[in-house]
C-alpha cells in the first residue's frame, strides 16, 4: 500500500516540494521564488539560495514526519564542478549559458552524436580548451539536482534521464556511452590532466532503484525539516520528471511542455538515422532512448500582446481579470482561418537553436489580401508558440518516429479544447491533457519515489504508471482534424519564409 512520497525539485523560477498521498494525489505543497543572475557575463544561481529555498518549500509541506520515500530533482544539464573535498571550484554555470559553442561542434563531430552546448561535458571540455586554472582539481562533476542529492544521502550517483543529459547513454546497459568515453579520454589525453572522464561524473541509475537513505548530515543541512533514514529515489532531471508526471514512459509516447519556453519528449523505438543539430538525445527515467525538441520562445510574445488588449480595453473602463481576457482570446482563435488568412506572426524574443538563430525580433507580418481579424491575429499568435516545435517534431516525422499520443502540460493549455487543438493538428498526433499534470516535475519526482517503494516484482515504471498511477485518471484528448493539419502545413511553409525576415530584423535592427 502506497504511503506518503515527496518530490522535490529545483527550477528555473521555483523550487518546489509536492507531497503525494492515496490515489496518488498531491496532498501539501510548498514553493520558493529564485532567479538567476548574470554574473560575469555567466548565468548561474548561489548555491546557498538553494538550501534557503529548499527548506522554505519543505517547511510548508504538512505531514513531514509520514514520508515513506522522497526524491530531488532540478533543471538539467549546466556545469557544477568539485574538488576532493566537494568544494565548488568555480560558481554554477546553467543552461541558460551560450558560452561552449566551440566544445559542442568539435564533440559533436568527434562522438557522431549532438552534443548541445547545455550539456554537462560541453561546458567541461570548453573550460578544458579555455585553459582554465580549476580543470586540474576537478574531482566531481555533477548536476544541481545531483549535487543536492550527495548532499543529503552521501550518495554521488545520478538517474539516468539526468546523466543522458551530461553525457550520451548507452541505452542497453543504462549507463555512459564506454566508446564515446574513450574518445572524449583520447581527444584530452594531451593536456595530461590527472583524471580520466570517469572519474569524474557521478554513478549512473535507473528508476526503481535504491540511491541512498537522508543522513543525519543530511537531515541537519534542512535544519531536521526531514528525519534521518527516509529513502531517496535517483535523482532525476525536469525532462525525466515531466515525463513520469504525464505518463509519457512508453515508446511512441511523448509529451510537449509549453510555458514561456517550449519542448516536446518523444521515446524512441530504435535510435534515429542520423545527427541533427536541431534534435537531442536523452532518455526515459529507465534508460530508454528519448528525441526531444527544445525551443526557447513559446508565450511570451503572446503575453505582451495580451497586455496591450488589456490596457487598450481598460482605456473604456473595461474591468475583468487578465485569466477572463485570456480565455475568450483564445476562444475567439478558434474562428480564425485555419491557415490564419495571411496574417504570420514570429514570436522569437530570443535565438533559436533549431531554426539556427542567434537572437529574436518579434514581428506581425500580413499579405496584403491577408484577412486581418482578431481570430486571424491570435490563431497566428497561437500557432507561433508551437511553429519552431513543429519544424523540429517534422524532422522526426521525417526519420519515420510514430508517436500514438502526445500529452500536453502548461500554460498554452489551460484553455481548454484549444491550444490542444492547434497542438493536434501541428504534430499530427493526438494530444492528452490531464487534470494532475499542471503539478509538473516535483510530482513526476514523487511519482517515481512512490515506484521505487511500492513496485511489484518485475513492475516496469510504463506498467506501474499505466495501470495504477493514471488507471483512472481524468483527462482530455483531441485527434488532429485532417483539414486542421493541412492549414497549419500551409501556416509553416509561409513562416519558414517568414524566418528569412527575421533574419533580416535581426540583422538591421
Amino acid at each position: 500500500m502506497m504511503k506518503t512520497t515527496l518530490g522535490i525539485e529545483l527550477g528555473s523560477t521555483r523550487i518546489k516540494a509536492v507531497a503525494v498521498g492515496s490515489g496518488f494525489r498531491p496532498v501539501s505543497s510548498g514553493d520558493y521564488t529564485w532567479a538567476s543572475r548574470c554574473e560575469n557575463g555567466v548565468w548561474t544561481y548561489p548555491l546557498e539560495e538553494a538550501w534557503t529555498g529548499l527548506k522554505t518549500a519543505l517547511s510548508k509541506v504538512d505531514d513531514r514526519e509520514n514520508i515513506a520515500a522522497a526524491g530531488v530533482s532540478a533543471m538539467m544539464h549546466g556545469y557544477l564542478a568539485f574538488d576532493q573535498d566537494w568544494n565548488l571550484l568555480v560558481p554554477f554555470r546553467t543552461w541558460q549559458n551560450t558560452m561552449t559553442s566551440a566544445a559542442a561542434a568539435e564533440l559533436t563531430e568527434l562522438f557522431g552524436f549532438n552534443i548541445p552546448q547545455r550539456w554537462s561535458v560541453a561546458h567541461l571540455y570548453q573550460a578544458i580548451l579555455n585553459g582554465e586554472e580549476h580543470v586540474q582539481r576537478i574531482a566531481h562533476l555533477t548536476t544541481l539536482a545531483g549535487y543536492i542529492h550527495y548532499m543529503l544521502t552521501g550518495v554521488n550517483a545520478v538517474g539516468v534521464g539526468e546523466a543522458s543529459g551530461m553525457f550520451p547513454i548507452d541505452s542497453a546497459k543504462r549507463d555512459y556511452d564506454e566508446a564515446m568515453t574513450a574518445k572524449f579520454n583520447s581527444l584530452i589525453a594531451p593536456k595530461n590532466l590527472p583524471w580520466r572522464l570517469e572519474d569524474l561524473l557521478p554513478k549512473v541509475l535507473s528508476a526503481g532503484e535504491d540511491a541512498g537513505r537522508l543522513t543525519e548530515a543530511g537531515s541537519a543541512l534542512l535544519d531536521g525539516l526531514l528525519s534521518p533514514g527516509i529513502p531517496f529515489a535517483p535523482a532525476e532531471g525536469d525532462a525525466g520528471t515531466g515525463m513520469t508526471a504525464t505518463n509519457a514512459v512508453a515508446p511512441r509516447t511523448g509529451n510537449v511542455s509549453a510555458g514561456t519556453s517550449i519542448f516536446s519528449m518523444v521515446v524512441l523505438e530504435r535510435p534515429l538515422k542520423k545527427v541533427y543539430e536541431e534534435i537531442d538525445l536523452v532518455t526515459t527515467p529507465t534508460g530508454a532512448p528519448v528525441a526531444m525538441v527544445h525551443c526557447n520562445n513559446c508565450t511570451n510574445d503572446t503575453n505582451a500582446w495580451v497586455k496591450i488588449l488589456e490596457e487598450t480595453a481598460k482605456l473604456f473602463g473595461a474591468e475583468f481579470h487578465i485569466d477572463e481576457l485570456y480565455a475568450k482570446l483564445y476562444k475567439r482563435s478558434l474562428e480564425g482561418d485555419l491557415d490564419c488568412g495571411g496574417v504570420m506572426v514570429c514570436n522569437y524574443l530570443a535565438g533559436e537553436g533549431v531554426t539556427h538563430m542567434d537572437a529574436g525580433r518579434p514581428l506581425v507580418v500580413r499579405i496584403p489580401e491577408a484577412r486581418f481579424t482578431l481570430a486571424n491575429f491570435f490563431r497566428s499568435q497561437l500557432y507561433s508558440t508551437m511553429a519552431t516545435l513543429k519544424i523540429g517534431m517534422d524532422i522526426l516525422a521525417e526519420e519515420g518516429v510514430a508517436i500514438d499520443s502526445l500529452t500536453g502540460h502548461g500554460g498554452l493549455f489551460k484553455t481548454p479544447g484549444v491550444g490542444q487543438s492547434y497542438m493536434a493538428a501541428a504534430c499530427n498526433a493526438p494530444v492528452t491533457c490531464m487534470e494532475t499534470a499542471g503539478e509538473g516535475g516535483p510530482y513526476g519526482m514523487a511519482l517515481l519515489a512512490a515506484y521505487m517503494q511500492d513496485k511489484g516484482e518485475g513492475e516496469s515504471l510504463e506498467d506501474y504508471l499505466s495501470g495504477k498511477v493514471f488507471s483512472g485518471a481524468s483527462g482530455s484528448t483531441v485527434r488532429p482534424d485532417p483539414a486542421a493539419v493541412d492549414g497549419f502545413n500551409k501556416y509553416i511553409q509561409r513562416y519558414k519564409a517568414l524566418l528569412e525576415v527575421e533574419k533580416a530584423a535581426v540583422e538591421n535592427l
